[in-house]
């Protein structure tokens, strides 16, 4: 499959982003990114074409900006796009409820009414664990009920409800719903990964930090959760893994399916302090922590039932927790400053 169909990943140069970026061009897909670079680097995309020995096209386009994407449809014939684009703090969703929306609703708006346009119409649509809220049982299928408690999540439930809207009103869309768990790791040459500016909301990236010497230790938010060792249980899937998973889901939407909704997760739920052991024994060091009080708005556990993106997609996350450290080690040790635009 794939041909030399063209491919437009909004947010190409972030995370999760630039390893589905490398998926795609392995996969010999064409690859057309638009990024504003707000929260990521140019670099990572000169990293995945040094990986994948092929180039892709890039645009410093801000989806807000509509004749800025307007000319990306007119350069390029897109045949379906996956859009990662977003300001992604849960924390800050909080304090700054109206850039959020503002940038996340509305960008993905004004990219829905491009791609109307120029009749692209296959969507990979990146969604999130958050919008199952606090579940009432483990483990998350698909058909749980769906809720909010940020305005990140939100947002990302927003959307969903907007693309399933979009469907009705207009059959030819094929649109995919991907919830993602907790994705972590970095791509195994060690050249692409997770750079967070500034202090990282993430866990991974924030052990990583901690055991490179760039911090002095990690904050454990709880140890009193109803868990195995009291602190939160997450699905922890390695993002290379997870960009597979989006090359599935487009040969799926490839088949016209309408709309359909994945969760990728690995099923499997790993606690905070499984992780920092994990990480241990990885670096071959200790990792200091301090537990401090839980945050507003964490759960006990989450974890997901992905089997069927198995049964229909034929996919499976297949890497460890010890290949997601090992990774995630090697890419922190050899770019302790991330892409080299975080200050210290």
């Amino acid at each position: 499959m794939g041909g030399k169909m063209k491919i437009l990943v909004t947010g190409g140069a972030g995370y999760i982003g630039s390893h589905t970026c490398v998926a795609l061009l392995l996969n010999n897909f064409e690859v057309v990114v638009v990024d504003n670079l707000s929260n990521s680097s140019r670099e990572s995309l000169n990293r995945v074409q040094e990986i994948t020995g092929k180039s892709l096209d890039f645009y410093p386009v801000d989806l807000l900006d509509k004749s800025g994407l307007d000319q990306v449809f007119q350069d390029h014939n897109i045949d379906a796009v996956i859009h990662f684009a977003g300001f992604k703090a849960v924390g800050e969703s909080v304090e700054m409820p109206l850039e959020y929306y503002s940038n996340n609703l509305t960008g993905t708006l004004t990219l829905l009414e491009v791609m109307r346009k120029y009749k692209t119409r296959d969507l990979v649509f990146s969604s999130s664990a958050t919008v199952y809220g606090n579940p009432a049982s483990l483990p998350i299928t698909e058909t749980f009920p769906l809720s909010a408690t940020n305005p990140y999540g939100r947002i990302k439930l927003m959307i969903e409800e907007i693309l399933q809207d979009l469907y009705v009103s207009d059959a030819s869309w094929n649109i995919a719903l991907l919830r993602y768990f907790n994705p972590v790791g970095a791509h195994e040459s060690g050249k692409i990964g997770e750079d967070p500016q500034g202090i990282p909301n993430n866990l991974v990236p924030y052990i990583a930090q901690v055991a490179v010497g760039r911090r002095p230790f990690l904050n454990v938010f709880g140890d009193d959760y109803d868990t195995p060792d009291g602190t939160g249980v997450r699905d922890f899937i390695h993002v290379s893994d997870l960009a597979q998973g989006h090359i599935k889901a487009l040969e799926k939407l490839f088949a016209h399916p309408g709309v359909v909704i994945y969760n990728l997760g690995t099923g499997t739920g790993t606690s905070v302090l499984e992780l920092i052991k994990g990480f241990e024994a990885t670096c071959q060091k200790e990792i200091p922590f301090c537990v401090v009080p839980r945050r507003a708005g964490d759960i006990a556990a989450c974890y997901a039932d992905a089997s069927l993106a198995e049964k229909e997609l034929g996919w499976k996350a297949i890497k460890s927790v010890a290949d997601m450290c090992r990774d995630t080690w090697r890419w922190q040790q050899n770019n302790p400053r991330g892409y080299g635009h975080t200050p210290a």
